[in-house]
């Protein structure tokens, strides 16, 4: 069952656009007494003006608290229950002076109103029943958005993709659970009411479209969190030359000096639509230096913890090995690293580097920073490996967020334990169990049964005004 909130009963107030200085500012409002409160602030340039009518912008004079002109602008009332909201909901447009916002608000406030919390309109919308909490949830994601994928995927959310999905999985896990009631009240008509093959089959094909939702989620994943990668490798290899190279600019120094890179650099990089923070780090050699030592340990663990490590190496000499690096590769593995065989604008070395990378079980491409040779591949294959999980992703798919797939996997683990205690051929009251927590868990995804503190951790994410 739903748990049941009670929704506010009081009015909030907040600036609804973004902090600094922009031609429209927004002070929004929303509660019993937001109509109220805007009728006292603002003031129609039409005569013969009868009050705020619904969906419509008037133009006008925005006062403060004592009726004093604050400034020209516009105010639009949307009454609840058809607002975003759910109540009534008013919008004063301002110029967007931070001086003028600041007091348009203060008179808000004065006038009875509240300060909003993070995502406290959204987090109305959800208690009045206007979005589910998938759909809150994605208004979060949908601000947030990286590039045009975690766009799209945010508004698919937005439109109710993901909770569709789970209130399909959720009517057939009652369709099952029903059979199940009825199994457990007339044990006697058991072959009838609910073959156990039958129900396993159920059981299976729900699991089955859960573990795509997982897929599609995991598909999804670096575009909506963004993906790291890291480049490492010993010094005088070609790093910060080859990090300029793929960013655009000279943002690293560039010099024959070994050592030169003695921290980590970062830059954020766009890959067709996949947001990557590019990383620089200090290059791998034995040094007395403390400072280029501790930047060393800071790039072995970037390395470590990146989505994806370049590794690169002067594609112009022999390739050298050293412990540190081979113990890095191993920790990496094959998977999470791509070879980079820098200056390939030079004659390859003697023997060609990449035969030991090769041996390694790297993936190489050979890049010069200098001519640009390589770079186009370099940045395709990149793009590969950090989308290969599954495949590339559609802009309008249901993929679930992170939170979402945590119940989905854990309804997943329920299901499958469910299936192994149905070969075990148990009585079907204890059955019962593994399908009830597996649709709490389902309903879980949607805000049906979420507790308050996870609420509270979905909304505290949001920024004020939204």
């Amino acid at each position: 069952m739903p748990v049941l909130r009670d929704a506010p009963t009081d009015t909030i107030a907040a600036v609804a656009t973004p902090p600094g200085r922009g031609g429209v500012g927004i002070v929004r409002l929303s509660g019993p007494d937001a109509l109220a409160v805007a009728s006292r602030l603002f003031a129609s340039a039409k005569p013969g003006f009868a009050g705020l009518k619904p969906y419509r912008l008037h133009h006008g004079t925005i006062r403060d608290e004592a009726c004093r002109p604050v400034d020209s602008g516009m105010a639009a009332f949307m009454p609840g229950p058809g607002s975003y909201t759910g109540e009534d909901t008013v919008e004063l447009h301002c110029h967007g002076a931070p001086a003028v916002l600041r007091r348009v608000l203060a008179a808000c406030f004065a006038l009875g109103a509240r300060p909003a919390g993070p995502g406290e309109f959204t987090k109305r919308a959800f208690l009045n029943g206007r979005l589910d909490l998938s759909q809150a949830e994605a208004v979060a994601d949908l601000i947030a958005a990286r590039g045009d994928t975690d766009a799209g995927l945010a508004l698919s959310r937005l439109s109710g993709a993901v909770s569709r999905a789970v209130k399909e999985l959720a009517a057939a896990l009652d369709e099952l659970r029903a059979g199940l009631c009825l199994a457990v009240d007339f044990p006697e008509e058991e072959v009838e009411c609910l073959p156990k093959a039958a129900f396993a089959s159920g059981v299976s094909a729900v699991v089955a479209r859960i573990e795509a939702l997982l897929a599609a989620g995991r598909r999804a994943r670096p575009f909506r969190l963004g993906a790291r990668v890291a480049l490492f490798g010993r010094v005088n290899a070609g790093k910060s030359s080859l990090f300029n190279a793929l960013l655009g600019t000279d943002r690293a120094l560039v010099a024959d000096l070994p050592g030169t890179t003695r921290d980590y650099l970062e830059e954020g990089l766009d890959l067709d639509g996949l947001p990557v923070r590019l990383t620089d780090t200090a290059g791998l050699r034995e040094t007395p230096d403390a400072v280029e030592a501790a930047g060393k340990a800071r790039g072995l663990d970037l390395a470590q913890t990146a989505d994806l490590g370049l590794y690169v190496v002067d594609g112009a000499a022999p390739y050298v090995s050293d412990a540190e690096t081979d113990a890095l590769l191993r920790r990496l593995g094959p998977g999470r690293t791509l070879a980079v065989a820098a200056k390939a604008d030079l004659p390859p070395g003697d023997p060609d580097p990449r035969l030991a990378l090769a041996a390694l079980g790297l993936e190489t491409v050979p890049v010069s920073a200098r001519t640009g040779f390589g770079l186009t591949g370099l940045l395709a294959a990149m793009r590969a490996r950090l989308t290969r999980d599954g495949g590339p992703i559609e802009p309008d798919a249901a993929a679930p967020s992170e939170r979402e797939a945590a119940c989905l996997a854990a309804a997943r683990t329920e299901l499958t334990e469910l299936l192994t205690d149905i070969g075990a051929d148990l009585p079907y009251d204890l059955l019962g169990v593994r399908l009830e927590t597996a649709c709490m868990l389902l309903a879980d995804v949607t805000g049906e049964t979420t507790p308050d503190d996870v609420l509270a951790a979905v909304f505290d994410r949001f920024c004020i005004g939204k």
